[in-house]
């Protein structure tokens, strides 16, 4: 690829990054406003400056575009590096500095929602009035793990399914679902990275205590 083509790659993608944004903004803003039901896609593809086509490029339905696209959370530039950090290792082997750098990339990303803290207490709101969104966010969050897991396994040239990579995925997303419900938790004056480190080192004190599991008797037939 010429460094034109991707140059040039690279503002498609950030304009159609900016364009997706803008789409989720009006969406929430509307709901937010009229609840659900209360606006049309025509609605929104007026406020953002679209057509009905674009809309539909981007989203399959209002509320898809309310929650927003993965890629915008997950960007693939955050990820360039830390997928990088696992190059030393053979592949087929956990890294050891899978744990480092996924402390490191949570935190990478705390600054991502850190700056848009606004949309996320607007998301919360809109979330509070139109509760069946819950079912969708379910279902965005299950898309966003695998698209997590995947990008592990790549790292570390092992399956997405594999026992570390879904504990990983597991692990790091339950501290941050419970940072970020502390952060926005009426009262808090504490920062979400304060939060979210605390979260982590919690988890690593309990990991590291000596453990003797139970002596493992596989069924007849497994290993």
């Amino acid at each position: 690829m010429t460094e034109s083509a991707a140059i040039g790659g690279g503002l498609r993608e950030r304009k159609r990054a900016a364009t997706r944004a803008a789409i989720t903004a009006v969406a929430r803003s509307l709901t937010s406003e009229r609840g659900l039901n209360g606006y049309t896609v025509e609605d929104v593809c007026d406020q953002a400056g679209i057509s009905r086509r674009t809309f539909f490029n981007y989203f399959p339905t209002k509320e898809d575009a309310i929650l927003g696209h993965v890629d915008d959370e997950l960007p693939a530039e955050v990820f360039a590096g830390f997928i990088r950090g696992g190059v030393g290792s053979p592949s087929g082997e956990i890294s050891p500095s899978l744990l480092q750098d996924l402390v490191e990339l949570a935190l990478k990303m705390s600054e991502r929602m850190s700056s848009s803290e606004e949309e996320t207490r607007q998301l919360i709101g809109v979330i509070k009035k139109e509760p069946q969104l819950m079912l969708k966010i379910i279902g965005a969050t299950e898309e966003r793990e695998a698209h997590f897991a995947r990008v592990l396994a790549a790292r570390e040239g092992v399956a997405p399914d594999h026992p570390v990579v879904r504990m990983a995925v597991v692990a790091m997303g339950s501290i941050a679902r419970h940072a970020s419900m502390a952060y926005f938790s009426e009262g808090n004056t504490r920062s979400y990275q304060d939060l979210l480190i605390e979260n982590i080192s919690s988890a690593r004190l309990l990991f590291s205590q000596p453990l003797n599991l139970p002596e493992h008797h596989p069924a007849e037939g497994q290993p």
